[in-house]
């Protein structure tokens, strides 16, 4: 996908564009912008603006080192818009690589859950429709499961990870970045910086769950990790993830997920 120039005049920024790494592989480099596409504009009204808010008080707080948690910055368009057409903007980070290692990763979503949770503890969500928002309420038990659509291998195992998901506590719910694997770049001083945000109002520990089971499925992570998440409320939340995972992916490859979620299942 290529921005319009409708877009591309929205957001000030020159028409050669180029691919951009990390995030779902099509954002693309406008300027001194990154623009990313299929963002929901209810949502980004929502959140945008506390990111911005959130992303310059750690680029300035009294204290920082250098490899400390940063966000890329929320850019609104001219009209002060965060969407036009479906796409988003950030500030582009020169020299940014994606950060593969899952520990890390690891470590950086629990700062960056621990500063939402203190700075936007009261953020709202609008009501969402779209196949990821569905496949949330499903796994959560919030909505009915209808796997008529996905085969019958797929609906088997949506339905054995629906009964895994107990009601053990998964922790509170506060704003979580539901996609974390492969959206996290190291800036040319070592500072991770955290991009699309997916925001879902969950526990943390859900959030974690998907981080890791996507790390395993796609970013080469050791499957090993997975031990961590058979049983109590890891159990639960990656039962969970992995329900959600099954019901959004288009299409879902079951054998995979099932390699995967082996601990949990036996």
């Amino acid at each position: 996908m290529r921005p319009t120039e409708h877009v591309l005049d929205m957001f000030a920024v020159p028409g050669d564009t180029e691919p951009v790494p990390g995030g779902q592989g099509r954002s693309v480099r406008a300027g001194d912008l990154v623009l990313s596409p299929d963002r929901d504009a209810a949502t980004a009204e929502a959140i945008a603006p506390v990111l911005a808010r959130l992303a310059a008080d750690l680029d300035t707080r009294a204290g920082r080192d250098h490899r400390d948690l940063r966000i890329a910055m929320p850019v609104p368009a001219r009209d002060g818009c965060w969407v036009i057409d479906g796409w988003a903007a950030t500030r582009y980070e020169p020299g940014a690589v994606p950060l593969t290692d899952l520990a890390a990763t690891r470590a950086v979503g629990a700062v960056l859950h621990a500063e939402l949770a203190v700075r936007v503890p009261a953020v709202r969500l609008p009501h969402r429709r779209d196949r990821w928002a569905r496949a949330e309420r499903v796994a959560f038990g919030e909505a009915p499961v209808t796997t008529g659509t996905l085969g019958s291998d797929c609906g088997a195992l949506v339905r054995t990870l629906i009964e895994h998901g107990d009601d053990t506590p998964l922790g509170p719910d506060q704003l979580v970045h539901g996609d974390l694997a492969g959206n996290v770049l190291l800036d040319p001083r070592g500072a991770p910086i955290v991009i699309d945000v997916s925001a879902y109002r969950r526990p943390v520990l859900w959030a974690e769950a998907l981080l890791v089971l996507d790390s395993v499925l796609w970013h080469g992570a050791d499957p090993a990790v997975m031990q961590e998440w058979a049983t109590g409320a890891a159990g639960g939340a990656m039962a969970r993830a992995a329900a959600f995972r099954l019901l959004s992916d288009r299409p879902a490859d079951v054998p995979a997920y099932t390699r995967a979620l082996d601990p949990l299942l036996t």
